[in-house]
């Protein structure tokens, strides 16, 4: 059954959209009720005037290319163009739809359907603000759909975590989970964000490799046009530096008090020391018998390294008497290496010493300064000599240096290292890792607080089996 159908113009009276007639030139024939309302609510009357002189001017020729090739290959058309008003901009999807004469066969009419879509245009051109912000910020940024899996993560993101944008989309978060945080904790979150509410707290994750990664997060949820939770909008902010200076706060802190407590203990032991120390000597001079002068002998012994604990704690926990002078690094550190050099365990260590020529007298007490260096070169040797078998062709290098801020002396060995789980702890008193009655413990911890009293500062890399490096930084301007 064929019925034919033939509608008018008003067909499109009720339409949202504006609709036009146009001729063959351009020329405006006819609109609906719409095109009336946005073009025609100040009065002035547009049928009979070209549709191009609606344009706003970047867009005519680029209309007129289009309308000109529908009218060619009487082809429909569709271009984005902006209609200027009076006092605004109007962003149009336009269609061009030609219309044949049955009776000469060729497009004599255009119809045209101009779909407003400047709110469209906003979000559009909001979504990629917001687009190239996520992208440009250096804070770590994710968005996840109700399910929890990953659709955005920003290039921050991927920098921080160790894996790939190809790697966390579809992925939970949860791969980053370090498992530091209870499944109440977690709950918690999201029962917080599906009920539409914003959480912020710090967390602790792992990157891809393993290593701990610490940030502040900030979890919105996205709620859609009904107020429903569309999808999570995730912000870190990393707090690795923090955590960081809290330890190092907490270590300084740590080492204030032990200072405090070893000038105590020091005073406490330092008097019953001496009188011991006293009696010994009177026994050893009234006696002939050699046991008794052999053992004597070992208690005096014994007595003078306590005493030398003694007044390494109280060099560590007193102000300096000392006064502070322009001082040489340079020459101190060569004095400290010639020191080291003559000991039975570093005659098979080749000693490398490079001395910059820009580093600056800086104000310090000589000794001081000196007996840190030796510490470290010590501590340098014996690693050394703790290789087993013992290692050939070792190495001592020292280098001193400077920029803007600091000079930086450099001590580099190749010595058996330092576990990773013991290198925040060789700064405190009395922890060696040498074995029993090889080292006190507190030639670093002395240095440190030597270096602190000069606002300076000592950081320490190691690898198991193949060295240590200690940074010694003084501040130029302290």
């Amino acid at each position: 059954m064929n019925n034919k159908y033939s509608f008018g113009f008003e067909l499109f009276e009720s339409f949202h959209d504006m609709c036009f007639i146009l001729s063959s030139t351009g020329e405006i024939l006819k609109i609906n009720n719409s095109a009336h309302d946005a073009l025609l609510s100040n009065g002035t009357i547009i049928i009979g005037t070209n549709f191009i002189d609606l344009m706003e001017t970047t867009f005519k020729e680029k209309f007129r290319l289009i309308f000109t090739n529908c009218v060619m290959n009487s082809k429909s058309e569709s271009v984005y163009s902006v209609i200027a008003l009076d006092k605004e901009l109007i962003d149009v999807s336009i269609l061009i739809i030609p219309s044949k004469n049955k009776e000469k066969e060729q497009p004599e009419i255009y119809f045209i359907i101009a779909k407003n879509i400047t709110e469209q245009r906003k979000k559009e051109l909001d979504l990629l603000r917001f687009y190239y912000v996520a992208e440009n910020t250096v804070n770590p940024l994710q968005i996840t759909d109700i399910t929890g899996k990953m659709v955005y993560a920003n290039p921050a993101f991927t920098q921080v975590s160790g894996y790939s944008k190809e790697e966390l989309i579809g992925q939970n978060p949860s791969i980053f989970g370090s498992g530091k945080h209870s499944r109440k904790f977690w709950t918690r979150v999201w029962n917080t964000i599906n009920s539409g509410k914003v959480w912020v707290g710090e967390v602790e994750n792992r990157k891809k490799g393993g290593e701990p990664f610490f940030t502040q997060l900030l979890i919105s949820p996205i709620l859609d046009q009904d107020g429903n939770v569309s999808a999570f909008f995730g912000i870190h902010r990393d707090l690795s530096e923090k955590r960081i200076m809290e330890r190092q706060l907490i270590h300084t802190q740590k080492m204030e008090s032990i200072g405090t407590l070893a000038a105590g203990v020091a005073h406490e032991v330092g008097n019953p020391l001496a009188s011991i120390s006293a009696l010994v000597q009177v026994v050893q001079r009234s006696t002939d018998d050699p046991f008794v002068k052999e053992k004597l002998e070992l208690v005096k012994n014994q007595v003078t390294r306590i005493s030398k604990i003694i007044r390494d704690l109280v060099d560590f926990s007193r102000p300096s008497n000392y006064e502070l002078q322009l001082t040489d690094i340079n020459h101190n550190v060569a004095e400290a290496v010639e020191i080291i050099k003559v000991g039975t365990k570093a005659k098979n260590i080749n000693f490398k010493v490079f001395l910059s020529d820009k580093i600056p007298l800086l104000p310090l007490v000589a000794d001081q300064i000196q007996q840190v260096f030796v510490n470290i070169l010590l501590n340098a040797v014996d690693a050394i000599s703790e290789h087993n078998p013992p290692k050939r062709d070792c190495n001592v290098e020292v280098k001193t240096d400077a920029n803007e801020d600091n000079v930086i002396i450099t001590f580099e060995d190749d010595g058996v290292g330092i576990q990773e789980e013991n290198l925040v702890k060789i700064f405190e008193p009395f922890y060696t890792t040498k074995k029993e009655g090889k080292g006190t413990g507190l030639g670093l911890w002395v240095s440190y607080g030597i270096i602190k009293s000069f606002q300076g500062d000592i950081l320490v890399e190691s690898t198991i089996d193949e060295g240590t490096i200690f940074k010694i930084l003084l501040p130029i301007h302290p």
